[in-house]
């Protein structure tokens, strides 16, 4: 049912894209406005990518994605009738562009979260690869259906589709009784859920690497997507057929893509394949910038499809292997702005250039761009993300206290004491370093390790928490990995006891 869900949502977007981007070319005869449309789309992911993310961590993730569908079936109904009344501008129809991109921007953090809810991880790389097909099966029929649409009645009947389609999509998500995962302590604030997801972030090396890589890959394989409407027009015979026909050509390779990609596992890692992909991506690019007429121009959107499809899929499950279940939305939706933002950067920047020079100029440009990045970049592996056995481990029992502690009551400072032998203290400190990301991972606002300068063996590591409930909810966040840095810590402690654990409350001096 998500999966079919997955896919109506998809054809809402490519047939919105195909009607928008072959609007505007009626209403501005501008390269760069036409590229723009598709930057309007894509720039709400990456403006909104940390409130949704928050949202569909804190919220009821069935229930928040039944509300996307219905934003979008409004901006939809609104692009309709504007458009029946003959009232839409260029400048409007990249505001209900930008305001049917913000459903996007909200609804793809969730699904990603859902996604390992429901497969074991270790299905997990294929489950993505069949949601690829859907995806790009929704841009092989999207367009068609757009295109048919287009000609029997106008564009408005595309956005109506749209309307009618994202409903039914709601409907079905009202059907599903998704069972969540009990805790006993209260929802997270908005804004503090935000913070954690960056602070998670910004902790994991693992991380960093992808999201370079992906925003480097889409800057620049973006420029055929964005300038597709003006090669389709520029070609011997080229109209709004030809148009939806090469986009439908893209998704096809996507799909061959899709089945091809356990093979191609067996003999690349995902590295190799983000290096090869891209590769592709790129000489295609040229292909395309240079096609004489429409039969060259589709086999290098048949390649395109493949390489985008081999290295976006390569690059998801990364994200998805290096982000527990917590924090998983918020991670993601961190991925989907370095996407998107790369793409919107991307379609402005070729736009802008094709506006320029001209349309075959842009796209060669950004080829050897992309050429020129992947030699900077082909060093940065993705091979560490799931590297880390993020299944969780709630060994910490509730510290046991001589006073009570409201929930919010805070911040709270937890202290540990560790007796190390000094001329072990060199690697101590490095196992530390990693100590130190998994408390800030975890959401503590600050971590800090001190010596005993009286007695060199005496260390003493400390982090706040923003309040006692943030403290309790470091214990539910534990993983397996967190818990193997632990007894690591432990082969490190001298002495018949453990480390000496104690908690503190911030107490408000009155100033006189």
């Amino acid at each position: 049912m998500l999966w079919c869900a997955w896919m109506a949502a998809n054809l809402c977007m490519w047939m919105n894209d195909v009607a928008a981007a072959w609007l505007m070319l009626s209403l501005s005869d501008k390269p760069v406005m036409v590229a723009l449309v598709q930057a309007a789309a894509t720039l709400p992911v990456f403006l909104l990518g940390a409130p949704s993310g928050a949202l569909a961590d804190i919220l009821d993730r069935r229930r928040y994605f039944i509300a996307t569908q219905v934003w979008v079936a409004c901006v939809a109904a609104v692009l309709c009738l504007v458009a029946l009344f003959g009232q839409l501008t260029p400048t409007l129809l990249l505001l209900l562009t930008f305001a049917n991109g913000i459903g996007l921007a909200m609804r793809w953090p969730v699904f990603s979260a859902l996604l390992p809810e429901l497969v074991p991880r270790e299905e997990l790389g294929r489950a993505m690869a069949l949601n690829g097909v859907a995806m790009n099966g929704a841009r092989v029929i999207g367009p068609m259906i757009a295109g048919a649409v287009i000609a029997a009645g106008g564009t408005a009947f595309v956005f109506l589709l749209n309307a009618v389609l994202s409903v039914l999509v709601a409907v079905a998500l009202l059907r599903w009784r998704r069972e969540r995962k009990a805790s006993a302590l209260p929802a997270e604030r908005f804004f503090g859920a935000m913070r954690v997801g960056f602070q998670y972030v910004r902790q994991s090396p693992e991380m960093h690497a992808v999201l370079l890589r992906a925003a480097t890959f889409f800057m620049f394989s973006v420029a055929s997507i964005a300038l597709l409407p003006l090669v389709a027009k520029q070609l011997p015979g080229g109209n709004a057929r030809t148009y939806t026909l090469m986009l439908a050509t893209i998704g096809v390779g996507a799909i061959l893509a899709a089945a091809l990609l356990p093979r191609l596992r067996q003999h690349f890692g995902r590295s190799e394949m983000v290096n090869y992909g891209s590769l592709a991506n790129a000489l295609v690019t040229l292909l395309l910038a240079f096609a004489p007429n429409i039969g060259v121009a589709m086999v290098a959107l048949l390649l395109a499809g493949l390489s985008w499809l081999a290295t976006a899929n390569s690059l998801s499950i990364s994200v998805q292997m290096v982000l527990p279940d917590w924090v998983r939305a918020r991670g993601m939706s961190v991925y989907q702005m370095a996407v998107m933002g790369g793409t919107a950067a991307g379609a402005a920047l070729w736009g802008q250039v094709a506006t320029l020079a001209d349309t075959r100029t842009s796209l060669a440009v950004s080829a050897l761009c992309a050429m020129l990045a992947l030699v900077v970049l082909c060093r940065v592996r993705i091979e560490s993300a799931g590297a880390r056995d993020l299944t969780p481990n709630q060994f910490w029992s509730e510290p046991e206290l001589a006073m009570p502690l409201a929930p919010r009551q805070g911040p709270i400072m937890t202290q540990i004491e560790y007796c190390i032998d000094v001329a072990r203290v060199e690697e101590f400190m490095q196992l530390m370093q990693e100590s130190r990301r998994m408390r800030l991972r975890n959401g503590a606002l600050s971590w800090e390790l001190f010596q005993d300068a009286a007695a060199p063996s005496r260390f003493i590591e400390y982090f706040v928490d923003g309040s006692w409930v943030e403290h309790l909810r470091q214990h539910e966040r534990v993983t397996a990995h967190d818990r193997a840095i632990w007894e690591q810590k432990l082969g490190f402690h001298l002495g018949d006891s453990a480390p000496k654990i104690s908690h503190h409350i911030a107490r408000r001096v009155k100033r006189s």
